[in-house]
């Protein structure tokens, strides 16, 4: 009986700290948007994500005395995580979300879970079901309908829409290729080295946006969103999600994602002025249920 108090607290803070890493994430997309490319160029606001982050990341490695170095054998495998989840993902993401609406960057993202789907039955082998078939083809009609239709704010681009989705598969093959290094290492520990071979990579893409940057016409608003785009955005949201990984699972930690464009909606209306209209709802609908029937098990 005494044991059982500590295992509920811990599955609570992990249902918390998950709930907050997606609202950490929405709210990224309106924060970017407040200061790219107005105060800074997109490639360096990565610049400053990555590598402020890395440093807490080490930092955080240096007071918790544990593993710090990987098996040679290991490394092309980093690099190719690093290489996806990173570079391609983090970098078309932000320069996606300059050229798009919130709305529809938050929609797409959804995406992610059917095409980690999708990946799994090539890569993995997995099982092809007449189900998972439906939630490809109503997946990939949403994400179409949305890139396709006109949005009468202005806002939204079809160019912004496909790196956004370009970013959703690099991050999908990335949750295949880390997979098995997560069982070999801790997931803070893998997230660090992902985000050191990442941050080298960036580097000669995104210096020149972050040495052009307006700091000196920069409002207090902006400092304090980039801030937060560092802190909360990036920093807290890896390190919440790995908590809940451990303590609720892959499944139920990335079941939360449906709640990120319910923040974002909420968030771009309040702050952005941004519209919802019948095609936004109707194509949310679509990837809503492609996902569903796509990871639906028999």
């Amino acid at each position: 009986m005494p044991s059982n108090p500590l295992p509920l607290r811990a599955t609570t803070k992990a249902h918390i700290a998950v709930l907050l890493t997606n609202f950490f994430f929405a709210t990224n997309l309106s924060l970017v948007k407040h200061i790219s490319p107005s105060m800074i160029g997109p490639y360096g606001v990565n610049l400053f994500r990555v590598g402020i982050t890395l440093l807490l990341f080490w930092l955080l490695w240096a007071f918790s005395k544990r593993e710090a170095g990987i098996d040679k054998k290991d490394i092309p495998r980093f690099v190719a995580c690093a290489l996806t989840g990173v570079v391609i993902n983090q970098m078309l993401f932000v320069k996606g979300l300059t050229l798009t609406s919130t709305i529809h960057a938050a929609l797409l993202m959804l995406t992610t879970p059917l095409l980690i789907s999708v990946l799994a039955l090539w890569w993995l082998r997995e099982t092809f079901t007449v189900l998972k078939l439906i939630g490809l083809f109503l997946g990939v009609g949403g994400a179409l309908l949305l890139i396709l239709s006109r949005d009468t704010s202005g806002v939204a681009s079809i160019k912004g829409d496909v790196l956004i989705l370009i970013n959703a598969i690099s991050y999908a093959i990335y949750f295949i290729l880390v997979k098995p290094l997560t069982n070999r290492y801790a997931p803070l520990h893998v997230i660090r080295w992902v985000f050191t071979f990442g941050f080298i990579m960036i580097v000669p893409f995104s210096w020149q946006d972050a040495g052009q940057a307006h700091w000196q016409t920069a409002t207090l608003s902006q400092w304090t969103a980039l801030a937060s785009v560092v802190l909360c955005g990036t920093f807290l949201t890896y390190s919440f999600n790995s908590y809940s990984l451990k303590h609720l699972g892959a499944a139920t930690t990335g079941s939360y994602i449906y709640t990120q464009p319910i923040f974002a909606a909420i968030i771009a209306a309040l702050f952005l002025q941004e519209g919802f209209s019948w095609e936004k709802l109707l194509a949310g609908a679509l990837i809503f249920g492609g996902v569903y029937l796509g990871n639906r098990s028999r």
